[in-house]
């Protein structure tokens, strides 16, 4: 597991491979919509699915539906300090094309979410995430203050369990997958 990118490309393939995903995202949904019952934040900041990734915005919506004050976001890269900004994102509304081909928001408000769901390439032991390998997340979590609790979300087979931190590696308070809470800090 020294060449993290390799890794990668094989969890992705993986991803994209794997058998009966639709089924697993249905299962995922579920498991995320109950964890979000008893989550107290009123904002969250998302991804917009890529390269076979759980699609989170449908149990988002249906989160934002029971509560007017409740906001979802959608990251736009901060190209001067390698970060993301959350930008507000609600079915139907304008988007455009980032640098890299992901659709996010076009000209919606800006906010600091209270809690942020990321998608996990892989995952490892006590919250440990292999994401892309460009750092967006990680040096997101370190510049916002207060810092957002943090949910990965992605399939049990990235589960590695001989994933070691690397020094820049920030821990996610809690992973779930189509098989449930796998990770939770505060249980």
């Amino acid at each position: 597991m020294n060449d993290r990118a390799a890794l990668r490309h094989k969890l992705i393939q993986d991803r994209l491979n794997l058998p009966h995903r639709l089924e697993l995202a249905e299962q995922l949904q579920s498991v995320l919509r109950v964890w979000l019952v008893r989550r107290r934040e009123l904002t969250i900041g998302a991804y917009w699915p890529i390269k076979g990734e759980f699609d989170p915005l449908p149990a988002l919506y249906r989160w934002s539906e029971a509560h007017p004050d409740r906001r979802i976001g959608l990251p736009v890269v901060d190209k001067e300090h390698g970060t993301l900004r959350f930008h507000v994102w609600y079915p139907g509304c304008p988007m455009e094309d980032d640098a890299y081909g992901i659709p996010k928001p076009k000209d919606t408000a800006t906010f600091e979410p209270q809690l942020l769901l990321v998608p996990c390439v892989g995952f490892g032991p006590f919250g440990l995430r292999l994401g892309y390998g460009g750092g967006f997340m990680d040096r997101t979590l370190a510049e916002l203050q207060p810092r957002p609790a943090t949910a990965g979300v992605g399939y049990a087979h990235g589960f590695l369990p001989m994933l070691k931190a690397e020094p820049h590696d920030v821990p996610l308070d809690a992973v779930l997958t189509e098989e449930g809470v796998v990770w939770d800090r505060e249980g």
